[in-house]
């Protein structure tokens, strides 16, 4: 039994298992352009000040990317490293690190370095400190806005706005399609989520996605989609309004953004990633927390915009051998703690929102400067020389009577679980704080089920 038990256990370990791994010699040349940039800029040295006193948060995980002459020593250290040269549309040559989250380098003319920041929105920005006085390149709405914030010895600060593009240089033809972008995005905001039958729900979304794409192309409207999904998650999670808050005040929105977590039903599962899929979306590795665990996921990315999914259900070892992705998963008598909190709250696509918004933050500064603001957390549940987590405490969200009387008469609840439900709510979203280091782009594949089982509702209220 022993034998046959060890060998499903590789059996998990291998379709599970991913290539992502921290990368330390790039994380040293990233570092080193950063710091000399910093210790030539004025305005930036101040920033990175600022951004960490005031947010929480690192200038290293703001950045878009690096403008660097042909003639920098620094160009001959990516090989290397790991960076592999490209082609930008515009035909310039472009470094990328594929194992890696590290920001692009720009090889450009000229002998100044360029420290480009990536924000939601440049217009906030320049209006966050005053300055009245810069040209926008781009027009408002565009895929691509930027403007120079400052020019300092040898090196000139950049911040950039992007909306589904990976180009560098703004597009005059960007402004055509400004009322179509406000159109699909107020769409997408205002989209219905309540639906007699959750697939309903899918089919109406999926019709919005494809006028979008229809107007603005796949990648435009993937990131409008994920901007409204934002806004909706942030309605109701007060850790999110104060911390996009804070980060306001620099005029940096939610442009510091990791991954996007959904709950699913087992039942809407396939649902959930087809529609992923549409947007342009691809399935990256499969996370399972173990068998105890009741529960796994798939990790899925978007190419252009950069988004991730980290998409939950309550699945059993022997699912996890399937495509489970993309092969219907049938209904259980038993709910799980995401099939639970779905059943609960509504799917997070439809009704409920997102579980939690990750962002990239210094970890222990963003704890501290919460827990000032009435914002407190829960323990990290990783805390490794490369990736720190842990959740916000979660909303306490009321439950509809209906849903509860619902999971009660087909006995999944027990009389006291409904009523209190009824009487006080269940656990809703959180925050989650994150801190990558080597630009590790992974996942805690083995400590995250304990806090997953904190977070189920039927535990919250004893806590």
């Amino acid at each position: 039994m022993a034998t046959v038990l060890q060998t499903a256990n590789d059996s998990l370990a291998k379709l599970t298992e991913h290539s992502w791994k921290p990368q330390p010699a790039p994380a040293r040349v990233v570092h080193q352009l950063l710091n000399e940039c910093l210790q030539q800029s004025p305005f930036g040295a101040a920033l990175s000040q600022r951004m960490l006193a005031e947010t929480g948060t690192r200038l290293l995980d703001w950045i878009d990317h690096f403008g660097i002459p042909h003639v920098d020593p620094m160009l001959g250290e990516l090989p290397g490293v790991g960076y592999v040269e490209t082609k930008s549309d515009g035909g310039e040559a472009v470094w990328h690190h594929p194992e890696g989250l590290f920001p692009r380098i720009r090889v450009i003319d000229g002998k100044r370095r360029e420290l480009a920041i990536k924000v939601e929105s440049v217009a906030d920005f320049l209006f966050a400190h005053e300055m009245t006085d810069v040209a926008i390149e781009g027009e408002p709405w565009s895929a691509l806005r930027r403007a120079r914030v400052a020019s300092d010895a040898g090196v000139d600060v950049i911040v950039v706005e992007r909306h589904g593009t990976l180009a560098f240089e703004p597009s005059a033809a960007d402004s055509l399609i400004t009322a179509l972008v406000a159109l699909h995005y107020e769409r997408f905001l205002l989209r219905r989520r309540d639906f007699e039958q959750d697939a309903e729900g899918f089919a109406a979304a999926g019709e919005l996605a494809d006028a979008a794409m229809k107007d603005l192309g796949r990648d435009r409207a993937c990131e409008l989609f994920f901007k409204a999904e934002r806004q909706y998650w942030q309605q109701r999670n007060r850790a999110g309004r104060i911390q996009l808050a804070r980060q306001a005040v620099l005029g940096l929105g939610w442009a510091n953004h990791d991954h996007h977590t959904y709950r699913s039903s087992r039942e809407t599962f396939v649902l959930l990633i087809a529609f992923l899929e549409k947007l342009g979306f691809v399935c990256r590795e499969r996370f399972y927390a173990g068998r105890e665990a009741g529960w796994g996921a798939q990790v899925i990315e978007h190419p252009v915009t950069g988004v991730t999914i980290f998409a939950d259900v309550d699945l059993s070892p022997e699912e996890l051998a399937q495509d489970f992705s993309h092969e219907p998963l049938p209904a259980r008598a038993q709910l799980g703690t995401v099939g639970l909190w779905c059943a609960l709250h509504g799917e997070a696509f439809l009704q409920a929102g997102m579980h939690h918004l990750e962002c990239q933050f210094d970890f222990s500064a963003t704890r501290d400067q919460l827990k000032e603001a009435g914002i407190d957390t829960m323990p990290p549940f990783t805390d490794f020389p490369y990736l720190r987590q842990a959740f916000t405490r979660g909303e306490q969200w009321k439950v509809r009577p209906e849903r509860v009387e619902r999971l009660r008469a087909a006995g999944r609840i027990t009389d006291a679980q409904a009523n209190q439900f009824l009487s006080q709510g269940a656990l809703g979203s959180h925050l989650e704080i994150l801190q990558r280091d080597d630009g590790y782009k992974g996942f805690n594949q083995t400590g995250i089920n304990e806090i997953i089982s904190a977070t189920d509702p039927r535990r919250s209220l004893h806590q």
